[in-house]
């Protein structure tokens, strides 16, 4: 998998986030949406994170996507931890050397950073702002799928921590910790900032841009370097291709080696080949979100039906939503069997509804939305079984 580097989009983030941008929030906190394998984790990892640290700045990462296992709160006190043990072993290290027999950290004695945000450790406020003081620079905090946060208490406890020490630490003119939260889901996302109870409400979630026709431009100068007999790549083509993909890097690239391979057969251009690709692979979306869907129990498909519609205005058990699944079903539907269908949704595997600890829901997957409405545009909703044909007809 080839590395596009977007150095640009990195140092006009660092330019917000420390304070250094005319216009804009970013010193308050950078929220970034962008679907599912469009490069974003990548992003953040190998441009932004280096680029903060070039500026100065001490960076903790972690993604609350990697082990869905533990609780979201955990991850980020291990990621803040992580980033403080190097500089607690500086200071006791400098302390040892100058003679001194305990750790005095700007009043804390005996950090365990395995202990960060429990009761009996650090709160994550303190942690931020040892880890602020003992480095003597500014601290960025990166938290990939942040939303993922809300779906426990301690995960949105942790939330709330982080607003708390961004308020405590930043003042006029100085900006001591950084926050960017990014998400596959921008509906989940803004649960972050949208209302009065949200833990960043005021801020502003920004679409992340795809990448576009100057990844596209570094793809085909690759394909001329390494095979000049198919010089002028058509760049047009390879752009339409990839917006066919979601404008995923790693689905495109690996088409875009199959038609290449020696041993793919194809005869005429290749970006024809690819092109057909990747419209085989969007048939190939849709095929499979058809049929989760028509798997469904007629219930079950009635509420991811209105969670569709509704987006984030869906509420499970108001009167309008059981009013719509008993008109749909032509039955009563109750609250109870609507909680019954919910649960069934998130323990399919894989799961097709998220929960937030509050007891908000949403559709899993982001893609199934634009899956909706191209159906609903195309007047092809909702899908309907094939028909079994019977003997003699």
């Amino acid at each position: 998998m080839i590395y596009f580097p977007r150095t640009g989009l990195a140092q006009q983030l660092v330019a917000a986030l420390t304070g250094q941008s005319l216009f804009g929030d970013g010193h308050n906190g950078v929220f970034l949406s962008a679907p599912r394998r469009t490069g974003k984790s990548t992003f953040l990892q190998s441009d932004l994170r280096p680029a903060l640290e070039a500026a100065g700045v001490v960076v903790a990462y972690t993604d609350l996507w990697s082990d869905t296992g533990r609780d979201p709160a955990t991850l980020i006190a291990n990621a803040i931890g992580n980033a403080l043990q190097p500089q607690l072993g500086m200071v006791a290290r400098t302390a040892k050397k100058a003679g001194v027999d305990k750790l005095s950290l700007a009043g804390w004695l005996q950090v365990d950073t395995s202990k960060i945000g429990k009761l009996d450790g650090l709160t994550l406020v303190d942690a931020l702002r040892a880890l602020n003081e003992t480095a003597g620079k500014p601290v960025a905090l990166i938290i990939d799928e942040a939303q993922h946060a809300l779906t426990s208490e301690r995960g949105e406890a942790a939330m709330t921590s982080l607003k708390s020490a961004r308020d405590q630490l930043n003042g006029p003119g100085a900006v001591n910790l950084m926050l960017v939260m990014s998400g596959s889901d921008r509906d989940k996302l803004m649960r972050l900032v949208n209302s009065n109870a949200a833990p960043f409400f005021g801020s502003q979630v920004q679409r992340m841009p795809p990448l576009g026709p100057d990844f596209i431009a570094y793809v085909a100068s690759l394909i001329e370097a390494q095979l000049p007999s198919l010089a002028p790549v058509d760049q047009g083509a390879l752009q339409r291709a990839f917006e066919a993909f979601g404008h995923r890097p790693q689905p495109f690239m690996s088409a875009l080696g199959e038609v290449l391979s020696p041993l793919s057969g194809i005869s005429g251009r290749f970006e024809s080949a690819l092109l057909r690709a990747a419209a085989e692979h969007e048939r190939n979306d849709a095929v499979q979100m058809e049929s989760d869907f028509l798997g469904l129990k007629p219930i079950e498909q009635a509420v991811l039906w209105r969670m569709l519609e509704q987006g984030s205005r869906f509420r499970a058990f108001d009167s309008e939503a059981l009013r719509f699944y008993s008109e749909l079903l032509a039955q009563p539907v109750n609250a109870g069997m609507t909680q019954r269908a919910l649960e069934s949704l998130r323990q399919r595997s894989p799961a097709l509804v998220w929960k937030s600890a509050r007891g908000e829901y949403a559709v899993q997957d982001s893609a199934m939305h634009r899956w909706f409405d191209e159906r609903r545009k195309a007047g092809d909703w909702p899908p309907v079984p094939p028909q079994v044909q019977r003997g003699g007809d």
